[in-house]
């Protein structure tokens, strides 16, 4: 685990330190990057234990600058990587021993375009059903009545997609304000068509007969659905007339 800024300094004193950030301050400084990470996310990761921030004496997390480092380079092992937190942990282990960490070839670069090495698009990382409802805080009574209602969806195997960790944390987070899986539904058909529309642009891609042309079709999917989730965002300050930082 890092260790703090202050030479050894106990939770209590290190928290009152300057130069520490609140939870909601990291989440502000890694959206520029990580623009579908949540606070959730980052409590999931300290619970995983691949963070360790600072306690202020009444509980309140506080995280060092190198806290936030470390928060990126878990974000972008599991972003460009899909990496396994486990497989994650090792890796960051490895860095702080000073050992030389090879990550596993990269079948797209960031921009969309093919990597000499590989023409192959690596499969998104899964999460136990365990694991996520750990991850979401919530039971089992919980995680079916989602799935009732189609804001989740287990794969073949019983587990989940990646981004199912995202859903769970942000339709949690809603229902401590009340708000229920059934006021959801709304959003699920809106995002559904929303996929409906990317995917009339991107199916002729997915068919063609060329590899290239293949991996630009996912490419073109994740660029287009960005795109949407950051229209969808737009929208909804709009109506409501607030404007999130």
């Amino acid at each position: 685990m890092p260790q703090t800024p202050s030479g050894g300094a106990g939770h209590g004193t290190a928290a009152t330190d300057s130069g520490l950030m609140s939870i909601g301050t990291v989440l502000n400084a890694l959206r520029d990057e990580f623009p579908e990470v949540t606070i959730s996310k980052i409590r999931f990761l300290e619970s995983e234990g691949l963070i360790e921030p600072q306690r202020t004496p009444s509980g309140y997390r506080k995280f060092s600058a190198r806290d936030v480092e470390r928060l990126g380079h878990v974000l972008r092992m599991q972003r460009d990587h899909y990496l396994p937190l486990k497989v994650i942990r090792e890796h960051l282990e490895a860095m702080e021993r000073g050992d030389a960490v090879q990550l596993p070839a990269l079948g797209r670069q960031r921009d969309g375009h093919l990597a000499p090495e590989s023409s192959e698009v690596p499969r998104a990382a899964r999460i136990g059903r365990e694991e996520l409802l750990a991850a979401a805080g919530v039971g089992e009574r919980e995680l079916r009545e989602w799935e009732s209602y189609g804001l989740l969806t287990p794969l073949e195997d019983g587990a989940y997609d990646a981004e199912a960790l995202t859903v769970a944390g942000l339709v949690a987070e809603l229902g401590r304000f009340g708000i229920e899986p059934r006021h959801l539904r709304v959003m699920k058909a809106a995002a559904d068509r929303e996929a409906g529309l990317v995917d009339q642009v991107v199916t002729p891609l997915k068919r063609h007969r060329n590899p290239q042309t293949r991996a630009l079709a996912e490419a073109r999917t994740k660029e287009l659905a960005g795109l949407t989730v950051k229209l969808h965002a737009a929208l909804v300050q709009t109506a409501l007339g607030v404007r999130l930082p």
